[in-house]
């Protein structure tokens, strides 16, 4: 009766650790994108830069897509694909599933997902993912392995999503600079192969 009712609560507790997960890859996503944004407008020398609202709304809609197969990943599938109690050799094999696998993902799906709710159509995502995927995902290399490093070796399964999200608040700031350095360059993609 009493592994019944603890298997009860895990399955709850993990439930819970679902939509907690989803909201909080979202939040700070957006919040990510606020400090950006903070920092643009502080070193625009004209004054001219305003907070555009639907933009942080866009990288919080794109956090609740990502969301789900965050926890996924690092819940579920990172576990079955690379099992065994925690130790350096469990925590380096699973940094290196989760740069060769999670990582190429996340980064594709970041900027495909933002690029179509921007509205620049698949050939304008399909471009910016071309010209930034690769920048983006050495430096992901440089950044992730060593919080992950901490992650799989000594946090447990059900706070591994809300360590990863307080990390990638400093990546998203990144992120979203990146970004946004050069988005007009995508604006007009559709047309120009239009034409």
């Amino acid at each position: 009766m009493g592994l019944k009712l603890s298997k009860l609560k895990q399955h709850k507790v993990l439930q819970n650790m679902f939509y907690v997960n989803v909201l909080t890859t979202g939040g700070l996503l957006a919040a990510g994108d606020v400090i950006t944004q903070q920092v643009e407008m502080a070193m625009d020398e004209d004054r001219t830069q305003k907070f555009n609202p639907k933009r942080t709304e866009r990288m919080f809609l794109i956090g609740l897509f990502l969301g789900p197969f965050g926890h996924l990943w690092y819940t579920r599938f990172v576990e079955k694909l690379v099992p065994g109690a925690p130790s350096t050799t469990t925590a380096l094999k699973k940094i290196l599933a989760d740069q060769i696998i999670a990582g190429p993902f996340f980064c594709s799906a970041f900027f495909f997902g933002m690029g179509l709710l921007e509205g620049r159509g698949t050939s304008g995502a399909v471009a910016e993912v071309k010209d930034k995927f690769l920048t983006v995902y050495l430096i992901d290399w440089c950044l992730w392995p060593p919080a992950q490093f901490i992650n799989f070796r000594f946090l447990p399964v059900e706070y591994r999503v809300i360590y990863v999200a307080c990390i990638t608040l400093c990546w998203n700031v990144f992120l979203s600079y990146f970004k946004h350095m050069d988005s007009p360059k995508y604006q007009n993609t559709e047309e120009q192969i239009k034409k």
